[in-house]
C-alpha cells in the first residue's frame, strides 16, 4: 500500500507542505495517493526531479546513497531539455528523442534504464514501451530484474503490476493493463514484429535496448516504424563491442540523429577502480580491451572483423587516381539468389572503385542481367566480366558467353570453390591460407584497399565491407569468411555490393587494344598520375 514510508528525504518536506496547505493533520493513504498524483505532473519534463522524488534515497536499500551519479544526472537533465524543446501537446507528433550511450563496465546503466521506464510510465498516461537486451538471460536476470528492484521501492509501486515470469515480463497499469504498459522482448530477428508500432499517438511510445551493440540491425529497422507518432523516445546503452551495426552508426555516420554520450568507467563513483587499474596495467590504456570495457570507445578493429573500419575510412579520403590506356576495366557481377538480395554490376579501373557507380537491380531475371552486363561491357570497352557462378549465376555465365561483350572475356567464380591463388593484390598476405575462393578474393580486396584503393563514400557499401567477420577452419588455420546466412542471423544484409567489387580481384586481367579507354580518359589521353597499375 502506498504510504509516506515510500518517500525519501527529498520528498518528505514536499509532502508536509502539501498537507499543511490542505489543513491535513493526520494524513492517510488517500491523502498520500492524492499527493503523489498531484506531484507526478511536475516531473513530465524533469526526469532527474522525478528520480529524486520517486525513490527513498537514504533509506532501506538506498542507505548511504543520496541520488544518481553525476553522469546519470547529466543524462536525465539532458533528456528533460529534449522534452521541453519538443513541447509535445498530446496531439501533434514530435521529433523522436534518441539517446545512444556507449560506456565501460559497471557504471549503473541498468539502474538508469529502470528509472527511465518508471519516469515514462508514471508521468505519461497510456505510454507503451518495449525493452530488450542482447540475450534472454541478460534481459531477464539483469535489465528486467533491476526494474523490479526499483519499482518495489517507488512511490507508485501499487499502481502497476510487475511480472517477471519467463515469457511474460511486463509492467502494466492495474486499471489499463492493455493500453498502458511496458513489455520485455527478446531481440531474436524472428521476433522483430514485437518491436513494430506501439500505437501511443497521444502519449509516449518508447524503446530501450540494453547491450545495444549486439542487438540485430533488423530490430533497429523495425523500431523506426514505432517512432512516427506521439512523443517517441529511444534509449540505447552498451559496451561498444562492435565497430559495425546500428549502435556503431549512431555514434558515427548517424550521430546527427542521436544524443550520444560516452562514459568512461573511471569517472563513475560506483565502479571497481582497483579492477579497472589492473585491466589498464595488463592490457594497456589504448588496447581494444580497455577502450571497450573501460573507456566506452569502439575498438580500432572488431576482434573478428575481416576488413577494418579505419582501413575503409582511409580509402574514402583518398583522391581518385588518374589512369591511362594500360589500366584494365573489370566488371564484377554478383547474382541475387534470394528475394531480399540484389544483383549488382560493379566496375573497377585499377585503383579506382569510386569513379563508376555500381548498378543495383532487384527482381531481375538472369537473361536481363546478362544483357545489361554485356551492354555495359561493350559501351565502356571492358576487358573482363567476372561473374558469381554459383546457383542461378551459372545461367548468367552461359548467356554472357553467347552474347556480344565486345572484347571482354567472361570469367566464372565459384565462391565456395577452391582458393587457387589467382587473385590480384595478394602480395603482403604471405602465410595466409583461404578456405575457399570467396575468402581469397576478399583478402585480395582488403590488400587493395590497404595499398591505395579508392572507395566511394557510400554508407551502404561501407557497412557491407566492414560488417563481415571471419574465423579459421580446421588445423591448417584456413581463413573462412562469415557465411551470408550467419550475417542474416545477426540482422545484416547480404553483402551484394561488396561481393561484386570483390569479384573484380579474382584473376589477373590484361588491358586489350580498344583504341583508348572507354571510360574516364583524360582529355589529352596522357597519364597524369604516378600510379602504375602493374607496379
Amino acid at each position: 500500500m502506498l504510504s509516506a514510508d515510500n518517500l525519501g528525504d527529498h520528498a518528505i518536506e514536499k509532502f508536509h507542505v502539501f498537507c499543511e496547505d490542505r489543513g491535513i493533520d493526520v494524513p492517510g493513504a488517500a491523502e498520500f495517493d492524492e499527493f503523489v498524483s498531484a506531484s507526478l505532473s511536475d516531473y513530465y519534463a524533469d526526469p532527474f526531479g522525478y528520480v529524486m522524488f520517486a525513490f527513498p534515497w537514504g533509506k532501506g536499500q538506498l542507505v548511504g546513497r543520496d541520488g544518481p551519479d553525476d553522469w546519470q544526472r547529466g543524462f536525465l537533465d539532458q533528456l528533460g531539455g529534449a522534452v521541453k524543446k519538443r513541447g509535445f501537446d498530446g496531439i501533434h507528433a514530435v521529433e523522436p528523442i534518441r539517446f545512444s550511450t556507449a560506456s565501460g563496465h559497471g557504471i549503473g546503466k541498468s539502474a538508469l534504464t529502470a528509472w527511465l521506464i518508471k519516469w515514462i510510465m508514471d508521468t505519461r498516461p497510456f505510454a507503451k514501451g518495449v525493452v530488450t537486451a542482447n540475450t534472454a538471460p541478460q534481459l531477464r536476470t539483469k535489465t528486467w530484474a533491476e526494474l523490479g528492484k526499483w519499482h518495489k521501492m517507488s512511490v507508485t509501486a501499487g499502481r502497476f503490476k510487475y511480472n517477471s515470469g519467463q515469457g511474460n515480463m511486463s509492467l502494466a497499469q492495474v486499471d489499463h493493463v492493455e493500453t498502458w504498459r511496458c513489455d520485455a522482448q527478446t531481440c531474436r530477428e524472428e521476433n522483430s514484429e514485437s518491436f513494430a508500432g506501439l500505437h501511443a499517438a497521444n502519449s509516449t511510445p518508447f524503446y530501450i535496448f540494453d547491450e545495444a551493440s549486439a542487438v540485430p540491425d533488423k530490430i533497429y529497422e523495425v523500431r523506426e516504424g514505432g517512432t512516427t507518432d506521439g512523443e517517441p523516445m529511444t534509449f540505447d546503452f552498451g559496451n561498444p563491442t562492435r565497430n559495425t551495426g546500428a549502435f556503431f552508426r549512431a555514434h558515427n555516420r548517424l550521430k546527427h540523429r542521436y544524443i550520444t554520450r560516452r562514459i568512461d568507467s573511471r569517472t563513475v563513483k560506483i565502479t571497481n577502480k582497483t579492477l579497472i587499474r589492473q585491466w589498464v596495467d595488463d592490457y594497456g590504456e589504448d588496447s581494444d580491451f580497455v577502450r571497450v570495457r573501460v573507456r566506452g570507445m569502439f575498438p580500432r578493429a572488431g576482434s573478428m572483423q575481416f576488413i577494418p573500419s579505419d582501413t575503409v575510412a582511409e580509402a574514402i579520403k583518398r583522391s581518385r587516381p588518374l589512369y591511362d590506356h594500360r589500366t584494365p576495366i573489370i566488371l564484377g557481377v554478383d547474382v541475387a539468389r534470394f528475394g531480399d538480395d540484389r544483383s549488382v554490376l560493379y566496375p573497377r579501373i585499377g585503383r579506382d572503385a569510386r569513379g563508376i557507380q555500381p548498378i543495383k537491380f532487384r527482381e531481375i531475371d538472369t537473361v536481363e542481367l546478362a544483357n545489361r552486363a554485356a551492354s555495359w561491357a561493350r559501351e565502356h570497352q571492358a576487358d573482363a566480366i567476372v561473374v558469381d557462378g554459383g546457383g542461378v549465376g551459372g545461367g548468367v555465365v552461359d548467356l554472357l558467353r553467347r552474347l556480344d561483350t565486345g572484347l571482354a572475356d567472361v570469367y566464372e567464380v565459384q565462391f565456395g570453390g577452391k582458393a587457387d591463388g589467382g587473385a590480384l593484390y595478394l602480395t603482403g598476405n604471405e602465410g595466409e591460407k583461404y578456405s575457399n575462393k570467396a575468402a581469397e578474393i576478399w583478402a585480395a580486396m582488403r590488400s587493395w584497399i590497404k595499398s591505395g584503393g579508392v572507395l566511394p563514400d557510400d554508407p551502404e557499401m561501407i557497412d557491407e565491407l566492414t560488417a563481415r567477420e571471419y574465423g579459421y577452419r580446421n588445423d591448417e588455420m584456413m581463413i573462412q569468411l562469415e557465411s551470408k546466412r550467419d550475417m542474416k542471423k545477426r540482422g545484416l544484409a547480404s553483402p551484394d555490393i561488396a561481393d561484386a567489387l570483390a569479384l573484380t580481384f579474382a584473376y589477373h586481367v590484361e588491358r586489350k587494344d580498344h583504341g583508348g579507354h572507354g571510360f574516364g580518359t583524360n582529355p589529352n589521353g596522357n597519364c597524369e598520375s604516378d600510379f602504375d597499375p602493374y607496379a
